[in-house]
């Protein structure tokens, strides 16, 4: 049997505000019904680490709380 994947957060940009790394349970903030909400985050490709302050890109949801994240593609980067 297939669970239902929830994909409302797939692809949403979010700042880490807690260090993402491997055997860590990071943090996250991702627009959220109309706010902001804190998640808790890994590296989607368990070895990458996101500093505080860093933009991440949401892979993959977890419910309720959990995503998992990898590197803003450059694409979508701010320019400078």
């Amino acid at each position: 049997m297939h669970r239902d994947v929830d994909r409302s957060l797939t692809g949403k940009i979010g700042r880490v505000t807690g260090l993402i790394a491997p055997g860590t349970i990071g943090e996250v903030m991702l627009p959220f019904h109309g706010g902001t909400s804190a998640f808790h985050a890994h590296p989607f490709d368990k070895t990458s680490v996101f500093p505080v302050g860093e933009n991440v890109l949401v892979i993959y949801f977890d419910p309720p709380q959990t995503v998992y994240v990898d590197e803003l593609p450059e694409v979508l980067k701010p320019r400078r």
